[in-house]
C-alpha cells in the first residue's frame, strides 16, 4: 500500500513546492539562453536528413501550410530548443513560468504553450465543458449531464473546428443575430469561431456576438492560428475571452507548437486538462524544447529583435524581382498583394494569359515540383486546377530561394505551348443517365455512396449522396470513360470526390480521389 506523502514544513506541497519555484526556475533558462545567443547560419546543414528516407525537400511557396512543414523557424527559436533539450525540468513547473512570461510579453491575463492552435482550441473547450473538475475530466467525451454544446456561426466554421467537436460537444450553428440570442441555453459551454468573427459585413458584429455569449455567461473563443498575436491584442481588447494561436506560422516558432492566451481562470483551466495530466488532452503533449522555443519566438517579436516590418520590406523586394524576372514572357504579369491588417504579410501572384500561354496552375506546379531544386506552390494543390495563376507565400522560403523561383516559373511559362484548342472526346459510347449505387473501397473499410448522372452528350451534371454529405456534381464522358467531381460539407469540413471509371453496360469502376485523405477504388452498378 502507497504511503501517504507528509506535507512540507512550510505548509505547501509538493505540486505548489513546484509552482512556486517555477517562474524563478524558468527566467534562470531564458536569461542563460539570452547569454549565450549565438549567430547561427541563414539555413543549416544539408538535406540528408530527409533524403535518407527516401523523402527530398523542397523550396517552400506556400508559406504556413503544416501539410508542407510550416513556415521557416527562426534561428534563434532553434537554438532556444536545442538549448533546453540539455536539461530535464518539470513540465508543470515549465509551463507556470512560460506562461507567466508570454503573459508579460503579450499584456494578457495569462497564457499557455500548447499543441499548435488546434490544441489550443481543444483545451480552451475542455476549460469550458470541465473546467477543473477531474471528475467531469475523466468522463469527457461523454458529456452526459454537462455542459456539451458550443455555438458557432455557420459562416465562421471550417475543417478546423475538428479539434472542438473532439471534445464530445455539439456544435450549434446560428446565422443572424436573432438566431444568436436563441442559440443559448443551459447546456451551452462556449461560444467559438474563426478569423472572419471580426470581419466588416457579417450578420452581426463581434462585439455583438461577445455581448449575447457573456450574457449568457458563456465565454468566447477564437482561432486566430495564421495571425501575429499583436499587443494590445485586438480580439482580447474587444471582449473575447480566449484566443488561440499557431507557433508554427507567421510567429514562426516551433511548428507543433501553440499558444492560448486570455482570461487568467479559463486559461488555467486549459492547462490543467492537458498534458502533462491524465485528462483528454494527454496526447497532446507539448516537450519542454517546444516550451522554450515558443516563448523565444515571442520574445522575438516583443523585443524588437525581430522587425516585421522590416520583414515584409524583404519579401517585397522578393516579389518585384520575380515579377521583373516572370513577366519578361509575353502575357504574364506579378501582384504582390498587401495584408488587410499587421497581423498578416505580403503575398504574391503570377498571373498569365491563357489566350497566349496554354498551361494550367495544375501543371505548372506539377513541373515546378518535379524539376530541380523541388518547388512547392499552391499551383496544382487543388485537383484539376485549370486556372491561369498562381499564390506564392514568402513565410517558409530561406534568402536567396526566390531568384530560383522566378527564373523556374519564368522557364516553365516561356517552354509552354500556345492557347490550347477545346478538349476533343470521343462520343460516349452508352447513355450514363440515371442512379448508380457505388461501393466505395477505402484503405480500410468500404462505404455504399449514390449518384445520379443527368448526361448532355460528353457533359455530366447532377447529384452525389455519401453516408453524410451531398452535394451537386459536374464532370464528362470521353468515349466508356468517364470523371466527374462532388463536394460536399458535413459539421466545417467539405469533402470531395473526384471519380474516373471505365463503363461497361450498367457497370462502372475505377478510382476515386478523395483530396487529403488519399485514394479509394470503386464499383458501381445502375439502379432500375
Amino acid at each position: 500500500m502507497r504511503s501517504k506523502k507528509s506535507k512540507p514544513a512550510s505548509g505547501m506541497n509538493r505540486r505548489e513546492m513546484f509552482l512556486a519555484g517555477a517562474s524563478a526556475g524558468f527566467a534562470g533558462l531564458l536569461s542563460e539562453q539570452a547569454q549565450g545567443a549565438t549567430s547561427l547560419p541563414v539555413r543549416g546543414s544539408g538535406p540528408e536528413v530527409y533524403e535518407q528516407f527516401g523523402v527530398k525537400p523542397f523550396i517552400n511557396c506556400t508559406s504556413t501550410y503544416t501539410i508542407n512543414g510550416g513556415s521557416a523557424m527562426l534561428p534563434e527559436v532553434i537554438e532556444a530548443m536545442n538549448r533546453a533539450s540539455f536539461y530535464p525540468v518539470n513540465l508543470d513547473e515549465l509551463m507556470a513560468g512560460a506562461g507567466k512570461r508570454l503573459a508579460e510579453l503579450l499584456q494578457a491575463e495569462a497564457a499557455m504553450v500548447s499543441s499548435g492552435a488546434a490544441g489550443s482550441m481543444t483545451c480552451a473547450t475542455l476549460a469550458c465543458v470541465a473546467g477543473g473538475d477531474p471528475e467531469k475530466m475523466q468522463q469527457l467525451p461523454d458529456t452526459t449531464g454537462l455542459k456539451g454544446e458550443v455555438v458557432v456561426p455557420r459562416w465562421s466554421r471550417s475543417v478546423y473546428d475538428h479539434a472542438v467537436r473532439s471534445t464530445g460537444i455539439k456544435m450549434v450553428e446560428v446565422e443572424t443575430l436573432e438566431d444568436l440570442e436563441k442559440a443559448f441555453g443551459p447546456r451551452t459551454a462556449m461560444a467559438t469561431g474563426q478569423i472572419n468573427l471580426a470581419n466588416d459585413g457579417n450578420p452581426f458584429t463581434l462585439e455583438q456576438y461577445v455581448a449575447v455569449a457573456h450574457k449568457h455567461g458563456v465565454p468566447v473563443v477564437m482561432d486566430v492560428a495564421d495571425r501575429l498575436p499583436l499587443v494590445p491584442n485586438p480580439y482580447l481588447s474587444r471582449g473575447v475571452d480566449m484566443v488561440a494561436y499557431s507557433g508554427g506560422k507567421i510567429i514562426r516558432g516551433p511548428q507543433t507548437a501553440g499558444m492560448l492566451i486570455g482570461r487568467k481562470d479559463l486559461v488555467e483551466a486549459a492547462f490543467m486538462n492537458s498534458a502533462p495530466h491524465h485528462a483528454f488532452a494527454r496526447a497532446m503533449k507539448v516537450s519542454k524544447e517546444e516550451v522554450a522555443g515558443m516563448v523565444k519566438a515571442i520574445e522575438m517579436l516583443r523585443s524588437g529583435k525581430r522587425n516585421r516590418d522590416a520583414e515584409d520590406a524583404e519579401w517585397r523586394a522578393w516579389f518585384r524581382h520575380i515579377t521583373d524576372v516572370v513577366s519578361k514572357v509575353p502575357g504574364v504579369s506579378g501582384e504582390i498583394i498587401e495584408p488587410k491588417d499587421k497581423a498578416y504579410y505580403p503575398t504574391m501572384k503570377v498571373v498569365w494569359d491563357p489566350r497566349k500561354i496554354g498551361i494550367s496552375a495544375g501543371e505548372v506546379g506539377k513541373q515546378l515540383l518535379e524539376g530541380e531544386p523541388r518547388i512547392m506552390t499552391h499551383a496544382g494543390m487543388r485537383e484539376g486546377d485549370e486556372s491561369s495563376e498562381m499564390l506564392l507565400r514568402p513565410a517558409a522560403m530561406w534568402a536567396g530561394e526566390y531568384k530560383v523561383v522566378a527564373d523556374r516559373i519564368h522557364e516553365i511559362l516561356s517552354k509552354a505551348p500556345g492557347p490550347r484548342s477545346k478538349p476533343h472526346r470521343a462520343a460516349p459510347s452508352g447513355d450514363v443517365s440515371g442512379l448508380w449505387e457505388s461501393v466505395v473501397q477505402f484503405k480500410i473499410g468500404t462505404a455504399r455512396h449514390t449518384f445520379y448522372l443527368d448526361a448532355k452528350g460528353n457533359e455530366l451534371s447532377g447529384e452525389y449522396t455519401g453516408r453524410l454529405v451531398k452535394g451537386p456534381l459536374k464532370g464528362h464522358v470521353d468515349g466508356d470513360k468517364v470523371q466527374f467531381h462532388s463536394r460536399g460539407r458535413i459539421e466545417g469540413t467539405s469533402l470531395e470526390y473526384t471519380y474516373k471509371g471505365t463503363v461497361e453496360g450498367k457497370k462502372m469502376s475505377g478510382t476515386v480521389d478523395l483530396g487529403e485523405y488519399g485514394m479509394a477504388s470503386f464499383t458501381a452498378t445502375r439502379k432500375a
